[in-house]
């Protein structure tokens, strides 16, 4: 039976047997019999991470320290709340932290624990219920993750192509000049169309060439043609290993 830690792009924790590119955690949420409590969270550090660091195998569920938690793609843990991990994605995560600085116009990178807090914000309200806004379409970056008659897809080319555990479906048009439910936090979107590229699930590509810098270790992606929208990153193959970083 599997485990209740696949997260949905509106932050949800389910059980499903999919696994995912990417995982995560938010602390320890399980207790005895490997079951989650009442606590979504158990500080404001939510972090994605590689499933393949140095060949690291961990248990996802080690009493009292830590819950794994696993994610579609980096697109599905951004629209969560979660961002980079500073340990096992150092890369990305200097990229995303400079991609913030320059959304906002900051003289200097902000620390993960400044971002950390104005996510915070940004992911939940008081009675801990997920955080989204209305925005056009047109005006948001392609990465992200939006909800058309309440149901999530990823926003790519001015389409949007459905979400599930198992990956993306068909692409349907988006209004461009109507408002859409935007589930990835406001300073993440800010910082995507500032320039930071995630990490999506091959089938969120098909159809479509995948463009921007490729992740460490993958074959190189091909310039995208001229007046193509940039789009994310192509996922790099991954094994069991874990960051276990909490």
């Amino acid at each position: 039976m599997p485990l209740q830690n696949r997260v949905t792009p509106s932050g949800e924790i389910v059980a499903d047997p999919s696994r995912g590119l990417l995982m995560g955690n938010r602390g320890c949420l399980h207790g005895q019999g490997r079951t989650l409590g009442v606590s979504r969270w158990r500080s404001k550090l939510w972090i994605c991470c590689l499933l393949d660091f140095k060949g690291v195998q961990r248990d996802p569920m080690p009493p009292g320290r830590w819950t794994a938690l696993f994610f579609l793609d980096e697109a599905t843990a951004l629209a969560a709340g979660h961002r980079p991990c500073g340990y096992c994605r150092r890369g990305d995560f200097l990229a995303f932290a400079e991609a913030w600085r320059a959304a906002l116009g900051l003289p200097r990178r902000r620390w993960a624990a400044e971002m950390d807090t104005a996510l915070h914000r940004e992911r939940t309200d008081r009675s801990r219920r997920k955080l989204s806004y209305l925005a056009p379409a047109a005006e948001l970056p392609d990465g992200v993750m939006i909800r058309i008659a309440g149901e999530p897809g990823l926003l790519a080319g001015g389409r949007m192509r459905p979400w599930s555990f198992r990956g993306y479906g068909a692409p349907a048009p988006a209004d461009p000049a109507g408002q859409v439910e935007v589930l990835t936090p406001p300073s993440i979107v800010a910082a995507i169309a500032a320039g930071y590229r995630p990490l999506v699930h091959p089938s969120g590509l098909a159809g479509a060439p995948p463009t921007g810098a490729p992740p460490t270790g993958a074959p190189a992606v091909p310039a995208p043609p001229t007046g193509a929208p940039p789009l994310v990153r192509t996922p790099a193959t991954g094994s069991t290993g874990q960051c276990g970083i909490a």
